[in-house]
């Protein structure tokens, strides 16, 4: 299967390659710290963690930053804003919004602390109406069809 080509520049301080699937299945691939020194995030903390990659992504994708399912299963450690959005026209750093569970978290250069997962984005073109189709649930809200 052919993949999206996406332009990379790794700047990371040691060299762990370009972001991978852990396997053929993997719909993330893992990303890492790219640290001079550990970053220690207190209990329900936050910290911003470099990555040293940069990227072109082409228009009409983003890239989603998301957690590692471990890493919030067994030490309650997530990416703050998930899904954490790159969009194509970005060509900064990619840094990651790491939140750190109650006994706090230690990040050390090359630790994988996150996954890219790739998206195609459709844009959205608006057209202005003075109805909408109506729908069983109409205008309910939040917990409209129930908590649980």
């Amino acid at each position: 299967m052919s993949g999206v080509k996406v332009k990379i520049i790794n700047k990371a301080k040691h060299s762990f390659g370009n972001p991978t699937y852990a396997d053929p299945g993997s719909s993330g691939m893992d990303v890492r710290a790219s640290l001079d020194d550990n970053i220690w995030i207190e209990p329900n903390d936050v910290a911003v963690i470099p990555t040293g990659l940069f990227m072109a992504i082409p228009v009409g994708y983003e890239i989603q930053v998301r957690p590692r399912s471990g890493l919030a299963a067994k030490l309650g450690v997530t990416v703050l804003n998930t899904p954490g959005t790159l969009d194509a026209s970005y060509r900064g750093e990619v840094r990651v919004i790491l939140k750190a569970g109650s006994s706090g978290f230690l990040v050390e250069n090359g630790d994988r602390i996150a996954q890219l997962v790739l998206c195609e984005v459709p844009i959205c073109e608006w057209e202005e109406t003075e109805t909408l189709d109506e729908t069983e649930r109409g205008i309910g809200g939040f917990g409209h069809t129930g908590v649980k």
